[in-house]
């Protein structure tokens, strides 16, 4: 599976610009994906803040990801515009059958694609080979654009899954 992705992120955003990832709940199909693209980048290209457009990006990554970004250099991301972008992201939830809202599922970058397994499965995971120190993880708590660029996609044993599972770096 190819994982290059940081060529896609805009180079003129500073390292500090917010980062919301929503995970969908499957992959999607690429008729969902092109269907959806002009939508996100309708959203970033329209998106305000108290009146003022946002410096936003949006992007579809491993058809699996949706990332929002914020570059609040000169607009800072409020509330209200905060909500608007959770109405959006509800919007497609709704038009498109999955789900962007389940924290309690994690997603591993297996062979060439990506795996989803819910929380109360990766004790089995480990336990059976599935997932090891090494298998790379998508870690969806990123805040930031220098943290999307260095710590999304890391090794479990860099993750907090290490400690939480006794997962020891090999």
């Amino acid at each position: 599976m190819n994982l290059e992705y940081k060529h896609l992120l805009p180079q003129e955003f500073a390292a500090g610009s917010r980062v919301w990832i929503y995970q969908s709940s499957r992959q999607l199909t690429l008729s969902e994906a092109l269907a959806m693209e002009p939508m996100i980048e309708d959203f970033a290209r329209n998106w305000q803040s108290h009146g003022a457009p946002v410096k936003a990006y949006a992007n579809l990554f491993f058809g699996q990801f949706l990332v929002l970004m914020a570059d609040e250099s000169s607009v800072h991301v409020g509330g209200c515009s905060t909500d608007s972008s959770v109405r959006f992201v509800k919007g497609l939830e709704q038009q498109f059958g999955i789900n962007f809202f389940d924290r309690t599922t994690l997603a591993f970058a297996t062979g060439e694609k990506v795996q989803v397994l819910p929380m109360n499965q990766l004790g089995y995971a480990f336990e059976n080979g599935f997932i090891n120190s090494d298998t790379l993880y998508f870690n969806n708590l990123v805040a930031t654009k220098k943290e999307l660029e260095e710590d999304w996609i890391i090794p479990v044993k860099s993750s907090w899954l290490a400690k939480r599972f006794g997962v020891a770096a090999k």
